[in-house]
């Protein structure tokens, strides 16, 4: 018993290979990432006292994020208060070192808000999913 040649045509075989490319692309990603979803990166750890009690409410978040840059700290810590602890100090640029405080959101508690200071001024900020 003699089987049939299946045959495509050739714009055929570049569709299919158009849609599997990815699909197996997708899969190796995905097998990359492993189960926590994320790219793995540095841990982030706190140095020295661990407040518990500190969060920060969405009030707070949105005065906040009123704040210029190179604003003095003061003003920073007026509307924040007291932080929940210190990441490492990191270069940001050329001779000026950064001090980072962490403040958990209520709303979202494995969120950070991680505020960078230069010296006396209020450097920036960004979030950090724990």
């Amino acid at each position: 018993m003699t089987h049939p040649e299946i045959s495509f045509p050739p714009s055929k075989l570049l569709l299919i290979a158009a849609l599997l490319l990815p699909l197996v692309a997708i899969l190796m990603v995905d097998l990359r990432l492993g189960s926590s979803g994320r790219l793995p990166r540095r841990a982030e750890t706190c140095q020295g006292a661990v407040n518990e009690d500190v969060i920060i409410s969405r009030e707070q978040l949105a005065e906040f994020l009123t704040i210029s840059e190179r604003d003095p700290r003061t003003r920073v810590e007026e509307v924040l208060q007291e932080p929940y602890c210190q990441l490492p100090s990191l270069s940001v640029r050329a001779g000026a070192i950064a001090e980072r405080l962490v403040y958990p959101l209520a709303f979202d508690p494995k969120t950070w808000l991680v505020v960078l200071y230069e010296e006396s001024e209020y450097a920036g900020y960004r979030f950090l999913i724990q």
